[in-house]
């Protein structure tokens, strides 16, 4: 029986080869090359980028002008040059789709953008397929630190006060609240005590919860499986939600329902985090992904070890974690500062 990730990931491949229908014939061989290096939501996210590069080129470029994206050729990618690269990056701050809707993209957008591109012309360009690899010229657009948004201190307890009470919801939402509160308190006390990801929590089967062990195994981006292990407070909430989790007859496994008794949606959980935060924390925007920051930044500060964060969080790149949590590393090396004496005061001599 096949588990949710490798379901999802079918229906990813599934639309990948349906953009590679849409892309240029050049493109095909390097999805190829890329199955066995990258995830397919990462492919994904590459044909989605390639089909906005080369509609950009087909519709705003003259010299491109009057060329399906399908009939593009690699010889009209050779004639792409630093200067249509850095247009496309112009072009991309505001532009139409091709379903007729605005997208803007600040620098952090530009540059994952055009981290897909270079990954492309590198690969044409190995394969001697370009002549230059143009791509290089262009510098990538300077990102500005952000602040990281998580829950402080009190936050996480009237967050998931709002979880359970439930008393300045709508009269409307209230009414949903009686039938979901103990799958919400128990899906976002999970994601706060453990930092996975959403797509991760949705994921997850009846099976791979093991209370007595304290311990439940997570599929990971790239589908490999892990154990992590559970807080107390966490296995409490756990406990009596696995009761009546297992009351339920359904015929799914899957640990967390949606209201129709099937296996809840990404974009379920997401709209039930941003219900409860506009209440807890309304100045604050709250995902689920900052739930997961949340939680790695509280780790950090009790652990004061990035590899350990980097570990139970799954990053595959340390510099990943480095980042997400420089701020706090500073924080760190404040508190350090204070804590060696050089000179004892005489009141500590005396004592």
């Amino acid at each position: 029986m096949k588990n949710y990730s490798q379901e999802r990931d079918e229906k990813i491949i599934k639309q990948i080869k349906e953009l590679r229908d849409r892309l240029p014939e050049f493109c095909s061989q390097f999805f190829v090359a890329m199955s066995n290096i990258t995830s397919p939501l990462t492919r994904l996210n590459y044909g989605r980028d390639y089909l906005v590069f080369f509609n950009y080129l087909t519709n705003e470029v003259r010299k491109f002008k009057n060329t399906s994206i399908e009939d593009f050729t690699i010889d009209q990618l050779n004639a792409v040059t630093q200067t249509d690269i850095e247009n496309y990056l112009d072009y991309l701050t505001s532009y139409v789709d091709e379903n007729g809707i605005t997208r803007n993209n600040g620098a952090e957008g530009k540059s994952r953008k055009l981290a897909s591109l270079r990954r492309l012309f590198a690969y044409l360009y190995n394969k001697n397929l370009l002549r230059e690899n143009v791509s290089t010229k262009v510098d990538m657009p300077k990102k500005h630190s952000k602040e990281i948004i998580r829950l402080e201190g009190e936050e996480m307890t009237d967050f998931l006060d709002v979880v359970e009470g439930g008393e300045e919801l709508s009269s409307r939402a209230q009414k949903y609240h009686e039938k979901t509160k103990i799958r919400d308190v128990a899906l976002l006390t999970l994601m706060l005590g453990t930092g996975i990801r959403v797509s991760e929590c949705v994921g997850l089967n009846i099976e791979d919860v093991d209370l007595a062990a304290g311990s439940f195994r997570v599929t990971r981006k790239g589908g490999n499986r892990t154990i992590l292990y559970l807080p107390e407070e966490v296995i409490e909430i756990m406990e009596e939600y696995m009761e009546y989790r297992r009351s339920l007859e359904v015929e799914t496994t899957a640990l967390f329902l949606s209201m129709q008794n099937k296996r809840i949606g990404v974009r379920t959980v997401e709209i039930m985090v941003k219900k409860y935060a506009e209440i807890a924390t309304p100045l604050k925007h709250i995902t689920p992904h900052k739930l997961r920051s949340t939680f790695g930044t509280n780790l950090y500060r009790e652990t004061k070890d990035i590899y350990v964060v980097a570990e139970v969080l799954g990053h595959t790149s340390i510099e990943t974690t480095k980042r997400h949590y420089a701020a706090i590393d500073e924080d760190i090396k404040r508190q350090a500062a204070g804590v060696v004496k050089i000179r004892k005061k005489e009141d500590e001599e005396d004592g």
